[in-house]
């Protein structure tokens, strides 16, 4: 195959499904932009370029690896970075918390049907469980098409509500970095990953890491070329650090508004314009459609062939089961804990990594 081939609908695309898996519940509800960016005031310019490096070498490396070697399990990424035990570890680990991940999903479904629609919660988390599990039965190629056209549109409404609420409040952002800096917000109600924004950043890079690699692997034996799929890689992580970014300063205009509530992108919306608050729902929901497919897919396609009825039966069962969890679980505090905790035990994978790239441990992932 011709290693420079590139075709830039390809490129679009790659980049666009990046984007649409890592926007999900936590990030479309500005809950995870929050506790991750907004929630460090300046600092979370920081946090937004360390994790654009992280997620550029991430993805790239990823993709490359699943051009390359065609891995029969796409986590066998583990084994191939971190041998055969720790690899292996990793393996389980990583489908039970992109299980976890699905679960939060739900969850910001239900959450934005209560705070916006005054619907029971059952409503919007079985309204995901439903499309979700649809679209996992088509397969992973009508995924990276429907995820990746979607991405790209979702980012640039987050953009454009956070940069409406910035340049209709610029004061807001100084205020906002006030409040969180006079340490007189409430600890109860506001909530923050890690100590400091380095530590944010790490954690986040990390949860990230464990959604990305089987998916990212899978995505690279569709590419044309090693560099196609770096080219992808590195847009849709620039794409969606921009869309952060943004989002999060926009968060920062009315902190002291919406820090203590379960969908504060929401309220964000509804200051600018009540009207706006009905659209930016709906872009909710598909922000966090655009993660829940990959991530039950990620799953059922760890235990199951694509096409099957075992593979059906468990994508329905497991959804099933999700749905269930969910509406026992606080939406704020099941990011903080699943996304906080897991994010710390991804980050290892990331020294292996750093290791094969550089030779020290070019044998570890060969059987």
């Amino acid at each position: 195959m011709d290693n420079n081939k590139v075709s830039w609908v390809n490129v679009v695309k790659f980049a666009g499904a990046v984007i649409a898996f890592l926007i999900g519940a936590g990030f479309a509800t500005g809950q995870e932009v929050l506790q991750y960016f907004a929630g460090y005031g300046y600092q979370g310019l920081l946090v937004g370029g360390f994790v654009l490096i992280c997620f550029v070498y991430l993805c790239s490396s990823f993709m490359c690896a699943g051009y390359d070697e065609h891995f029969p399990n796409t986590n066998d990424i583990y084994r191939y970075y971190c041998g055969k035990y720790i690899g292996g570890f990793y393996d389980y680990f990583s489908i039970a918390f992109i299980y976890m991940s699905y679960i939060v999903m739900l969850g910001g479904a239900g959450g934005t049907f209560n705070q916006y629609y005054q619907l029971p919660p059952a409503y919007g988390a079985i309204f995901m469980l439903v499309v979700s599990v649809g679209v996992v039965i088509l397969g992973l190629g009508k995924i990276v098409d429907v995820i990746g056209s979607i991405g790209p549109l979702i980012v640039l409404i987050a953009l454009g509500v956070g940069a409406a609420a910035i340049i209709t409040n610029p004061g807001g952002i100084a205020q906002g970095v006030a409040l969180i800096d006079s340490g007189s917000l409430d600890p109860e109600k506001f909530i923050r990953v890690g100590s400091n924004w380095f530590m944010s950043g790490f954690s986040y890079v990390g949860f990230c890491l464990l959604w990305l690699a089987a998916f990212c692997a899978a995505m690279g034996t569709k590419a044309n070329s090693k560099k196609e799929a770096v080219m992808g890689a590195t847009l849709g992580a620039a794409g969606f650090v921009a869309g952060a970014l943004v989002l999060a300063f926009g968060l920062l205009t009315q902190f002291e508004s919406l820090y203590a509530s379960d969908i504060p992108s929401l309220i964000l919306a509804e200051k600018l314009w009540p009207p706006l608050a009905s659209i930016f729902s709906v872009v909710i929901l598909a922000g966090i459609f655009t993660t829940a497919v990959p991530l039950l897919w990620t799953v059922s396609a760890r235990f199951a062939q694509e096409k099957t009825t075992k593979f059906y039966a468990l994508t329905a069962g497991l959804g099933a089961v999700a749905c269930f969890v969910a509406l026992m679980l606080p939406f704020r505090k099941i990011v903080n804990i699943i996304y906080g905790i897991n994010g710390y035990v991804g980050i290892l994978v990331i020294l292996f990594m750093l290791a094969r790239t550089f030779g020290l441990t070019k044998n570890l992932g060969k059987k």
